[in-house]
């Protein structure tokens, strides 16, 4: 045996030594036994196999059952399947096996973990991997809970990953795991999660921040004190023990603030909160909280308006806390969390910390919220049908959202996404109520089914027999839930429309000699540019596409010969004319592409190219949110894209600015004369608002790259010290579909 073999060896008995350490508290009895069963199975089934980095393999799953004991708190059952999430999809050893060995429950979990294979009925297998996984969360919220472990600790290690890999790893991460993170209470996992995604999507600024974090570190630690040491004295003096932290707002949560209040880093104000955790016991935790909120507020003034009470009402995920901000030393704004150490651990690690301090209790709050919601998961699986990246944009709607609670006019409490309307407040009492909702009251007054619901009202919903969904209320509901019920309703009327188009087309197609297949319908959904079958059939049979005028023969010859292939693979046989900026996948495939609008990359940013249902690629920033959408949902569309070093095009790119900062006399002469003069910069347009003393110009320019422009928007800023300047998009555009 090779020294480096005895020397893997060690260290895999190292881990695995970690793993039993910090797993102690949940362990039973014979629980050792098991846990070493699948270590063994894995360790042996893994043997050959070695990770991007050139590690022995095992060392994934021991880290994965580490994070899920250690992070989240999860039990023997879990670290078991942890230790064999990887087997069934990579190694020969079967579902049975599992189940015949480690009994039907771990089988189960296995099976959520494992990713499909072979040919699926839809356009994005990410999508139908993800609806499967929840299919089993809902029945085991384990699944969900492993498969965050597993994606956190890939992350960890994505360094190793092409950068193409990178990319679509991290835009899925981004797209649902963090969300879901968020949703289940993880909150230290969905912090890590973000990060680490902006750190290969972003990876310039992801760093650039990083520093300005790092640089600011003492004169951040020093502000930190100032305020601790007034509340450490009251707190000593009253006898309440108590632990107070200083934590940095994360690098994603600044660049968030920073894009959605147009800010530089500077003028981000709070880059850290305060964290106060008591000791307490549960039935006085509450009320001390509320004496610590008292003794704050009477050092520094509070900010009625940013006072949050998730300790009266915890959210939907079981989180607990008073959050408050207050007027700090040197008139800055300090955002202070009260909490209790079980509020915080179960803030930290969500679901699994419930269990630890309610003993499994059934009908504690957090657990009974956490089945609602699951139970909502199970009601929208059961009704969704065929077409999973809809079911993920539903499910993704209620992931992140803020809450607001309403009554029902007996007092029964219910909380809903912020924004959510009367309608959405009718489908969560029950969705035949939803169906048949005629009006709503609140407060006594007659309100519209748009009405945005606030914090405390009492609602009472209209019904009527006679009424159905119609296709307006999906321009105003905002929960997944009353989404998905009114399309499942619309498409019930729909699908007897196609079906009468479906018989028209298929006794058209059989006269001319051709037969309706999987192929012929694509070809005619690609040519009528419709999303699927189904529309096709409906447009079909109300009439809008003329079954008279269908002109088979052409349509299929025509794409035919003009329909490129749309998977990477194939990219090889195909030449046509490209232009010289950008190198597409690892051999510089030749094909044509064109900017998306929804970013307009120029040469400097970072970007991917998007292959479209017709083989056009599209190219995209990676930070652009609808890449990151399309990364997550078809990664398999996805080709590597660089700009050249030696670009021989002339073409100057369109990029778009924003200006804005303190009116003043001669303003605008001074921006076109930058632009124009000194930089010689070509301005397609400009426009300019006043407003009580400030103002807003929007300009569109050319320019040759990242680095003109950046040059250019450094000149504007040296204006004056008040002006900022922003990069935007050149066009809203509707949000990007696989088409």
């Amino acid at each position: 045996m090779s020294k480096d073999i005895i020397e893997e060896n060690k260290e895999i008995a190292g881990r695995y030594r970690q793993l039993l350490k910090v797993s102690k508290w949940s362990r039973e009895k014979g629980d050792v036994t098991i846990i070493r069963k699948a270590f063994d199975l894995a360790l042996e089934a893994h043997k050959p196999m070695r990770r991007k980095s050139g590690e022995p393999y095992i060392y994934h799953p021991i880290a994965v059952a580490k994070i899920a004991a250690e992070e989240i708190g999860l039990g023997t059952t879990s670290i078991v399947c942890a230790l064999l999430h990887d087997v069934v999809e990579d190694t020969d050893i079967t579902l049975e096996e599992i189940e015949a060995q480690f009994g039907s429950k771990v089988a189960n979990i296995i099976d959520g973990l494992t990713k499909i294979s072979g040919v699926f009925d839809t356009s994005s297998p990410q999508a139908e991997n993800f609806r499967k996984m929840l299919l089993t969360m809902a029945n085991d919220v384990r699944v969900i809970l492993i498969k965050l472990c597993d994606r956190l600790h890939n992350m960890r290690t994505l360094e190793h990953m092409s950068d193409k890999g990178q990319l679509k790893i991290a835009s899925e991460t981004t797209f649902i795991y963090a969300p879901l993170a968020h949703r289940l209470g993880l909150y230290a996992i969905k912090t890590e999660l973000e990060d680490l995604s902006l750190k290969y999507t972003q990876p310039t600024l992801y760093q650039d921040l990083k520093q300005k974090l790092s640089a600011t570190k003492e004169q951040r630690n020093k502000y930190i004190r100032s305020i601790i040491k007034p509340l450490k004295q009251e707190f000593d003096e009253l006898g309440i023990k108590y632990e107070i932290k200083g934590r940095p707002k994360s690098i994603h949560s600044i660049y968030s603030k920073m894009v959605s209040k147009k800010l530089e880093f500077e003028d981000v104000y709070d880059l850290f909160a305060i964290r106060i955790i008591i000791d307490s016991d549960p039935e006085d935790e509450k009320m001390d909280c509320w004496n610590v909120y008292s003794i704050i507020t009477s050092i520094f003034k509070p900010n009625t308006e940013r006072m949050r009470d998730w300790i009266s009402i915890p959210k939907s995920n079981g989180y607990e806390s008073l959050h408050t901000t207050v007027m700090g030393p040197k008139g800055q704004w300090v955002e202070v969390q009260i909490r209790s150490t079980r509020m915080d651990d179960i803030a930290e690690k969500g679901y699994a910390a419930h269990w630890k301090y309610k003993g499994k209790d059934e009908n504690s709050k957090a657990t009974n919220s956490l089945d609602n919601w699951i139970q909502q998961v199970r009601e929208v699986l059961e009704t969704q049908e065929g077409n999973a990246l809809d079911f993920i944009d539903e499910f993704k709607m209620s992931l992140y959202a803020d809450e607001v609670f309403a009554f029902t006019p007996k007092g029964m409490l219910k909380k809903l996404p912020q924004s959510s309307t009367a309608l959405d407040f009718a489908f969560e009492i029950h969705t035949e109520v939803g169906a048949k909702c005629l009006g709503a009251k609140v407060n006594g007054k007659l309100v519209p089914l748009s009405y945005e619901v606030k914090n405390g009202d009492q609602i009472e919903i209209l019904t009527s027999n006679k009424q159905k969904p119609n296709k307006d209320w999906l321009a105003f509901v905002k929960t997944g839930k009353a989404r998905t019920r009114i399309k499942q309703s619309l498409k019930d009327n729909k699908r007897v429309v196609a079906n009468l188009g479906k018989e028209s087309l298929s006794r058209k197609m059989k006269n001319a000699g051709y037969v309706i297949n999987t192929e012929n319908m694509n070809k005619l959904i690609a040519f009528y540019k419709v999303e699927d079958e189904l529309e096709l059939t409906y447009q079909i049979g109300e009439g809008i596409i003329d079954k008279e005028k269908i002109k088979l023969q052409e349509i299929f010859v025509e794409t035919k010969s003009t329909h490129k292939a749309g998977i990477a693979k194939e990219f090889n046989t195909l030449k046509s004319k490209t232009k010289n900026e950008l190198i597409l996948g690892d051999d510089n495939v030749e094909m044509d592409y064109s900017m998306a609008n929804c970013c307009n990359p120029i040469p400097g940013d970072k970007v991917i190219g998007f292959i479209t249902v017709m083989g056009e690629i599209k190219i995209h920033q990676t930070s652009c949110k609808n890449a990151a959408n399309l990364m997550s949902r078809f990664g398999y569309r996805i080709i590597k894209a660089n700009w050249s070093d030696d670009v021989t095009t002339q073409e100057d790119f369109e990029a778009a600015l924003e200006i804005s900062g303190i009116d003043s006399l001669g303003l605008v002469s001074k921006v076109t004369d930058i632009v124009s003069k000194q930089l010689k910069v070509n301005m397609k347009s400009i426009s300019f608002e006043s407003l009580d003393g400030t103002f807003i110009g929007k300009l569109k320019v050319q320019v040759s790259d990242t680095e003109h422009l950046d040059q250019l928007m450094n000149e504007l800023k040296s204006i004056d010290e008040y002006v900022k300047v922003t990069r935007t998009i050149l066009e809203t555009i509707p949000k990007p579909t696989e088409k």
